[in-house]
């Protein structure tokens, strides 16, 4: 005899699917694969998936809403681990001018260029400006089925307008369905008005414990490179940072080896992003450390980089991996199906590796275990595509396969 409240009842049930991707590894199968499954959700969770006869057999769904997949696919919604998410203004002339001049005749027509040039704009922009194009550009990824985004900051370069960016992320955290993970990144680059040393010191002493005073931020970020921030500046941001409650995170070697993929190794981030030019000894380091490496494929298409990620040698490595868009000013890319589908053909990962980089793997990247796949008790924050299988997905490049989008349990795209 069934006990009472037993089974438990589903609100909502998804079937009619081509194939469930749990992505959640099997031992010959590293998405999980579920042809023809049934998920059950309850409130924000899922409550159960599987087979229907499994599913049939633990969970009341007598008065579920049922929810035809119509013979697409069920996979876990994306969570795109970068992303600048937050500035003012476009850099589009920028863009279109280096597709056909070299630097320097860019430079000849005067148009502004670079990281310093959204900060002017961004600090021009007052708050509800910069909401309103982050909820605008949150809206569409949401409808490529990203449910979880992390945001940085890093235009704003003083404690003002870098508080006013992960301001603006606290209140797309209230007002949308997107998941905002809030990250502080005051070491984007450094201003024009301070010395390089003074301003390290204002990151420090200044920004960090503003941030973590108001609660605005949950990591923090450096950018480690060649002009940039060196191994001992960022050494001297990220261990602040943790002291006073900021998880790390790291740009490495992106344009050449400083050594900051070692650092990441050595004081253990929770993601080291870009590593171009990351040498094979310091991924291994990565690897052995725990350290997730976010893959961005768009980003090198964007600008041309001169030495594309070739990600198989992160799988030799055996790092583990998450894919992110970086949607940023220089960068302006959405769609976390296109990284899916570049990861594949231009980095060099399976289909079935990507679908885990951009789902499980980025939420592990954002420190969060409950989400990026599709298990009894994680949150029900899902999507169903227009496609019968991952491969076609990967294979019709630039199109967007996303029907339904479900966040914590709601149909909200």
């Amino acid at each position: 005899m069934r006990s009472a409240g037993w089974p438990p009842p589903a609100e909502v049930v998804i079937r009619g699917a081509s194939e469930i991707l749990t992505c959640v590894p099997g031992p010959s199968d590293p998405v999980g694969r579920i042809p023809r499954g049934v998920v059950a959700l309850q409130e924000e969770r899922v409550l159960a998936v599987g087979p229907e006869a499994d599913v049939w057999a633990k969970v009341d769904v007598s008065d579920a809403v049922m929810l035809d997949a119509d013979g697409g696919v069920v996979a876990p919604g994306f969570v795109d681990a970068h992303t600048h998410l937050v500035f003012g203004g476009s850099r589009a002339r920028e863009y279109a001018a280096r597709l056909t001049h070299d630097p320097a005749e860019v430079a000849d027509l005067r148009i502004p260029t670079g990281i310093m040039a959204t900060v002017e704009m961004t600090r021009r922009a007052d708050l509800p400006s910069l909401q309103a194009g982050a909820a605008a550009r949150l809206e569409a990824m949401l409808a490529h089925g990203t449910t979880t985004v992390e945001s940085k900051s890093g235009y704003g370069l003083d404690t003002e307008n870098e508080r006013k960016l992960l301001e603006v992320n606290l209140r797309l955290q209230e007002s949308q369905p997107v998941d905002v993970v809030s990250t502080f990144m005051g070491a984007h680059d450094f201003p024009a008005d301070v010395s390089r040393d003074a301003y390290v010191d204002r990151v420090i002493h200044e920004m960090i414990p503003s941030v973590v005073a108001d609660g605005l931020a949950r990591f923090n970020d450096v950018y480690c490179d060649d002009g940039f921030f060196t191994v001992e500046q960022a050494h001297r941001i990220l261990e602040a940072g943790r002291q006073a409650g900021l998880s790390p995170k790291i740009h490495a070697d992106q344009y050449a080896d400083v050594g900051a993929a070692a650092l990441a190794a050595d004081i253990g981030v929770i993601s080291a992003d870009h590593l171009n030019f990351a040498s094979p000894g310091a991924l291994s380091g990565l690897a052995a450390a725990g350290v997730i490496a976010v893959l961005m494929p768009l980003i090198d298409f964007a600008v041309r980089h001169p030495r594309p990620v070739v990600a198989r040698q992160w799988v030799d490595a055996g790092l583990r991996i998450a894919l992110a868009t970086d949607l940023c000013p220089g960068g302006y890319a959405l769609s976390m199906p296109l990284a899916v589908q570049f990861a594949c053909r231009t980095s060099g990962l399976s289909p079935e590796e990507a679908l885990v980089a951009a789902t499980a793997g980025g939420a592990g990247a954002c420190g969060l275990d409950d989400r990026g796949v599709l298990a009894a008790g994680k949150l029900a924050d899902l999507q169903i595509w227009d496609v019968p299988a991952l491969e076609d997905m990967v294979y019709r490049i630039g199109h967007n396969p996303v029907r339904t989008v479900i966040k914590r349990g709601k149909v909200v795209a």
